[in-house]
């Protein structure tokens, strides 16, 4: 069994960003690493080409009636800028204050090396355990795994699998683990609302023609109500409501909501429906403006008209809600509300689909539920109380992170997906960090959950 710290640590030390190609070395020596990891534990290992970056695709292979896991994690990195603001160097990993210090020590390295290593210590320990491995290392995660969904169609033969184990998601903190149930989807659009053919004097033509940021203010006004609520017709149609025992499974997370809005900094909550604010990022879609721009942005004055106005817009979704559906109707909405006294340009961007998986025993469980990710469920449930002191929370998240939702689509796959960083661990931010005595635990933890799927004690 190797020393799981030390493999992070030069895991790390590959500087793997996969949105620049001057890192292309870095991206090399890291999946080289981890291929070589997974090779010396005994799994058939496959360099799967890809559009940039390839992914490592990695079995251990059994006889068919044996439980199949599939791993997911990315070996790939987010840059580290700004340097300046790092206390240590991003890719010379340092141990301070029981925390492992480096780009890429929580996303997605150290929290991939958990399960990995899990996998090396119970196959040392039953090397004929009844239990198929099959490991998707990604190289492009970072810069949106636009290669991962066709890799996964080429794949599919051998990903006859029965759950997907990861752990690219967040925990409350160090000693309150939570397994993540859901994520929003995601729709990006963008507009550009354009006037005269150029900037005008305001003085000689203003009065005579629809001003492009007047015309684009009153757009985005037009796009919710005063209550907070989406106001396009049909925006809402798909929503599930939050069943009780998602709302009581928020209710137990740590910290108050007055502890949330200080940290926000912000003078009061603007939420709808009687939810509150943890409940309204995780159970309700949303329409955002993410950037607006035109005109004279320096100092001073400058008695302009402008020619453009552009809008940045991201819709999150939940579970059951349609990405084409919701892309139509928005952009249908803009079309009709934007004046006829300007053009109107609309760009659609990237989409992500929304999932949810509901955990065995709830009141909603689907009844033909794999009886495999029932067992995972189960062993997980089992294994973070014994191992952290304290049962995990079952929660959705915010944020979208599309892979899983394809996953799901070419596979058939649910996902056990567990916390293995932080709000603390600053991902994509300088200083990312990795708590490394739940990283130690979460070995302990993956372990007993492999060994449950596959009927063994560890």
């Amino acid at each position: 069994m190797f020393d799981p710290i030390e493999a992070v640590k030069e895991y790390i030390r590959f500087p793997s960003i996969s949105t620049d190609p001057a890192y292309k070395a870095g991206m090399e020596g890291a999946r080289n690493h981890i291929a070589g990891i997974l090779q010396r534990m005994g799994c058939e290992v496959e360099i799967v080409p890809a559009g940039l970056h390839p992914l490592v695709f990695a079995q251990r292979k059994g006889d068919p009636s044996w439980p199949h896991v599939i791993i997911y994690g990315h070996y790939d990195v987010q840059p580290a800028d700004p340097i300046e603001k790092w206390d240590t160097p991003p890719f010379e990993p340092v141990v301070k204050d029981g925390k492992l210090f480096a780009r890429g020590a929580a996303d997605n390295k150290g929290p991939q090396m958990v399960h990995v290593a899990a996998a090396a210590r119970l196959l040392e320990k039953h090397p004929n355990i009844p239990l198929r491995l099959s490991f998707l290392i990604e190289g492009e995660e970072e810069i949106g795994s636009p290669s991962f969904p066709d890799i996964l169609k080429r794949l599919r033969d051998r990903l006859n699998g029965d759950f997907i184990l990861l752990s690219d998601n967040m925990s409350p903190n160090a000693e309150q683990i939570a397994i993540t149930c859901g994520f929003r989807g995601i729709v990006c659009i963008n507009a550009e609302v354009t006037g005269p053919k150029s900037d005008l004097h305001s003085g000689i033509h203003g009065g005579a023609l629809l001003n492009p940021i007047q015309a684009l203010v009153d757009l985005c006004a037009s796009l919710h109500t005063p209550d907070g609520r989406v106001n396009i017709p049909g925006f809402y149609d798909a929503v599930i409501p939050p069943v009780d025992w998602e709302r009581a499974e928020v209710a137990k997370l740590p910290g108050t909501t007055e502890d949330y809005r200080q940290f926000l900094d912000i003078p009061a909550f603007h939420t709808i429906d009687g939810l509150t604010p943890q409940e309204a990022t995780r159970f309700m879609p949303t329409l955002e403006f993410n950037g607006i721009g035109s005109g004279y942005q320096g100092t001073g004055t400058k008695t302009v008209i402008p020619s453009k106005a552009i809008l940045k817009i991201s819709c999150r979704l939940v579970a059951n809600q349609d990405t084409t559906i919701i892309e139509e109707l928005v952009i249908k909405t803009l079309e009709e509300r934007c004046s006829k006294k300007v053009s109107l340009n609309i760009q659609r961007e990237h989409c992500g689909s929304p999932y949810r998986v509901v955990p065995p025993g709830r009141s909603d469980t689907p009844t033909d539920q794999n009886k495999h990710l029932v067992a995972a469920f189960q062993a997980a449930d089992k294994a973070i109380t014994e191992v952290y002191g304290k049962p995990p929370l079952y929660t959705r998240e915010g944020g979208s992170v599309p892979i899983i939702s394809d996953l799901k689509k070419v596979t058939g796959m649910d996902s056990l997906m567990i916390g293995m960083f932080t709000p603390d661990s600053n991902l994509h931010a300088p200083n990312e960090n990795l708590d490394l005595a739940m990283f130690l635990k979460g070995i302990d933890m993956s372990e007993r959950i492999l060994a449950g799927v596959a009927g063994v004690s560890v």
